[in-house]
C-alpha cells in the first residue's frame, strides 16, 4: 500500500490532499521511526531482566516451599509435644488437687485421734484412784484384776497406734504432695517452653508464607509485564519494517523522478540537437554573413552544499539502537528557516509517518536531500542553493526541534557530511 501511495506521489508530483491523508493514515502504523530500535533494544532488555527477574522468584518460591514445609513437620511435632505435655499437666493439677484434699482429710484425722487420746488420758488420769477402788471391789479374783488392767492398757495402746498411724499418713501425703507440686512446677516449664517454641515456629512459617504469596504476587505481575513488553515489542518490530520499507519507498520515489528528469533532459537534448541540425543546414543555403563572437555561460555552480540549518549534530549518519541512522539530526530551535542545501526540483512536500512533514529536493545527477520533522513547509516546484523551504519542528516521531538532513545517492542513505 505503501509502495503504491508513493508510485502514485512521483507520477503526480507534490502529493494531493488526497495523498496526504493517506500518509497521515500511514503514521498510525509507522509510529515511534526514530526510536523503534532502541525502543526494541530496550524492550529485550527488560525482557531478558523481567524473565530473570521470575526465575529468581520461582527458584525462592520453590525454597520457600521446602522450607514452609520443614516448618510445618517441626510444627506438628511440636504440638504434639506440647499436648502430651499439656495432658501431663493436667493430670499433675487433678493429682494434686486430689492429695490436697486426702492431705487435709488426714490432717482432720488425725487432730480427731489425738482429741480422743488425750480425752481418753485425761480421764483415766482423774479417774484413776477411784476406778482403780471399784475394780477391785468388782473383780472376782486376782486373774480377773490382771484381765481388766490388760483391758485398759491396750485400749491406750491402741489409740496411740492410730495416732500414730494417722499421723504417717499425713507426713507422707505432705511428702507425695511436695513432689507433686515440684514435679508440677517442672512440667509447667516445660509446657511453657514448648508452647512458646511452637508459637515462634508458627510466626516463622507465617512469615515465609507471606513472603511466598509476596513473591508469587511479584512473579504474577512480572509476567503480565513480561507478556505486554513482548507484545510491545512485536508492535515495534513490526513498525520499523514499515519504516524501513517507507525508507524503501523514498529511495524509489528519488530514482524514478531522477529517471524521468534524465529522460526529459535527454529528450530535450535531442530536440536541441535536431533544431541545431536544421538550423545549420539552413544556415549552408543561405549567403553567409559574419556572425558576433560567442559568449560564454552565465551563473556560478555551486562545488558542495550549504547547511540546511545552523545548529548543533545531535546524532550522525550511522549506526544507531541496533540499526542504520540515515542522516543527521541538526538540533535548533523550533520555527528556524530550513534552507535547500543545493538548487534542485521538490518531488515530494508533506506528511510522511515518522518524518513527520518531510520535503525532498532532487538536484539531478542521481543526488536527493530531504528535510524531516518540520513544522511547516513553504515551498514546492524548484528552489535555488540557500532558499528557505520550511521550518525546524518535532513533528512525526522527534523527541525535541530538530531537523533530520538525508543525502541520498541514487537513492541510497551517504553521509551528509561528505557534501556539507
Amino acid at each position: 500500500m505503501l509502495a503504491a501511495v508513493l508510485a502514485a506521489a512521483v507520477l503526480g508530483g507534490v502529493p494531493s490532499a488526497a495523498g496526504q491523508s493517506l500518509y497521515e493514515r500511514q503514521d498510525q502504523v509507522n509510529e515511534k521511526i526514530a526510536g523503534l530500535r532502541d525502543q526494541i533494544t530496550a524492550d529485550r532488555n527488560k525482557e531478558g531482566v523481567l524473565a530473570s527477574d521470575i526465575e529468581a522468584a520461582s527458584s525462592q518460591i520453590d525454597a520457600l516451599e521446602g522450607d514452609i514445609g520443614a516448618l510445618s513437620a517441626a510444627i506438628a511435632t511440636l504440638e504434639a509435644e506440647l499436648a502430651a505435655s499439656r495432658a501431663r499437666l493436667d493430670r499433675l493439677e487433678a493429682l494434686f488437687d486430689e492429695q490436697t484434699r486426702e492431705l487435709e482429710r488426714l490432717k482432720r484425722e488425725y487432730a480427731r485421734a489425738q482429741r480422743i487420746l488425750e480425752t481418753r488420758l485425761v480421764h483415766l488420769y482423774q479417774q484413776g484412784d477411784a476406778d482403780s477402788f471399784e475394780l477391785l471391789l468388782q473383780v472376782q479374783s486376782f486373774s480377773d484384776f490382771l484381765d481388766q488392767v490388760e483391758y485398759f492398757d491396750s485400749v491406750g495402746r491402741q489409740d496411740r497406734q492410730i495416732s500414730t498411724q494417722i499421723e504417717s499418713l499425713r507426713d507422707d501425703m505432705r511428702v507425695a504432695r511436695e513432689r507433686t507440686r515440684v514435679t508440677k512446677v517442672k512440667v509447667a516449664e516445660v509446657t511453657a517452653v514448648l508452647a512458646d517454641k511452637t508459637a515462634e515456629q508458627i510466626a516463622a512459617r507465617q512469615q515465609l508464607v507471606a513472603r511466598q504469596a509476596a513473591l508469587a504476587a511479584a512473579r504474577s505481575e512480572q509476567r503480565g509485564m513480561l507478556a505486554s513488553v513482548r507484545t510491545e515489542r512485536g508492535q515495534s518490530e513490526e513498525n520499523l519494517a514499515e519504516m524501513q520499507a517507507a525508507s524503501v519507498s523514498i529511495a524509489a520515489r528519488i530514482r524514478a523522478a531522477q529517471a524521468a528528469a534524465a529522460a526529459a533532459a535527454a529528450a530535450a537534448e535531442a530536440e536541441a540537437q535536431a533544431q541545431a541540425q536544421a538550423q545549420q543546414e539552413a544556415q549552408q543555403e543561405a549567403p553567409q554573413e559574419s556572425a558576433p563572437p560567442a559568449s560564454s555561460g552565465g551563473g556560478a555552480s555551486s562545488s558542495g552544499f550549504v547547511w540546511p540549518v545552523s545548529g548543533v549534530v545531535t546524532s550522525g549518519f550511522g549506526p544507531r539502537w541496533g540499526g542504520m541512522h540515515e542522516g543527521l539530526d541538526i538540533a535548533a530551535p523550533c520555527g528556524t528557516p530550513l534552507r535547500a542545501a543545493a538548487a534542485g526540483t521538490i518531488i515530494f512536500a508533506g506528511w510522511m509517518g515518522g518524518y513527520g512533514n518531510l520535503t525532498i529536493i532532487d538536484h539531478g545527477n542521481g543526488l536527493a536531500t530531504a528535510y524531516g520533522h518540520q513544522s511547516a513547509i513553504y515551498a514546492g516546484g524548484t528552489v535555488s542553493q540557500g532558499q528557505t523551504i520550511g521550518a525546524v519542528g518535532t513533528t512525526g516521531h522527534s523527541t525535541g526541534c530538530h531537523l533530520h538532513f538525508e543525502v541520498r545517492v541514487n537513492g541510497s542513505p551517504v553521509d551528509p557530511l561528505g557534501y556539507l
